[in-house]
């Protein structure tokens, strides 16, 4: 919270980018697992739902997560309406400071100020002061970029689609591998289930709010989600891998 503000990226974005490239070399090491997998499943095509969810007309992942891994988990041929709706952003994309411009940016380092950098917390090593000039800069106009998140106080990303989705069509939340703190998020379970519908909760322990959810489902998501939606087959390594 110290470091994902505007405030703290206009004090010191030296800081900020070397935490945001941290991170983004963590995500790129990283793969889908299974819970992103059956994700996958329940958005590319009513096909694939009706295998999982046969009464189920449409599915849509609306995702806190940064990581692109629920992305990643998507076959190449997944239509516009099987992407995730990111509404914190995600750590891959960049924005500049004074322009409209804004991309996906998956280069390692996004640029040579913060090479290596991502070692130097493992190694307790003091960070190095980055110049402006040495950080990303935006390719149409020169300015700052920064990285394409929602910081605290920023507004939420595609809220109008999300709040219509969650209070007028939707008659069953899945709730999977979350702390159910952060808002508007932690809210739209209460929304589905005072609209009459139901709320199933995957997570690694019960927390709190998911006492009220009507379906729990406790243990690692990416072994309980794949298993109650009866597809835990379907990502079995092939023998010898």
């Amino acid at each position: 919270m110290k470091l994902a503000t505007p405030e703290a990226f206009e004090d010191n974005p030296s800081r900020v980018w070397q935490f945001y490239h941290y991170r983004r070399e963590i995500a790129r090491a990283a793969e889908p697992n299974p819970a992103h997998k059956t994700i996958a499943l329940l958005c590319t095509s009513s096909d694939e739902l009706a295998k999982v969810a046969p009464s189920a007309q449409t599915f849509r992942l609306v995702t806190q997560n940064v990581d692109n891994l629920s992305t990643l988990a998507l076959p190449p041929s997944a239509p516009p309406s099987a992407y995730p709706i990111e509404m914190h952003g995600n750590v891959f994309r960049v924005k500049c400071t004074e322009c409209d411009f804004s991309e996906l940016n998956f280069d390692s380092p996004i640029c040579p100020g913060l090479a290596g950098t991502e070692t130097l917390l493992k190694d307790n090593t003091p960070e190095p002061k980055i110049e402006l000039k040495d950080l990303p800069r935006c390719p149409k106009c020169g300015a700052l970029l920064r990285p394409g998140v929602v910081w605290f106080g920023e507004a939420i990303e595609d809220l109008e689609e999300i709040d219509e989705m969650i209070d007028e069509q939707c008659d069953l939340i899945l709730v999977v591998g979350t702390s159910s703190t952060v808002f508007p998020a932690a809210g739209f379970a209460d929304i589905v289930q005072a609209n009459g519908g139901k709320v199933a909760v995957f997570n690694i322990e019960v927390t709190s709010e998911d006492k009220r959810a009507d379906f729990d489902f406790i243990g690692p998501c990416e072994e309980t989600l794949p298993k109650a939606l009866g597809v835990e087959d379907r990502f079995v390594p092939s023998s010898g891998c």
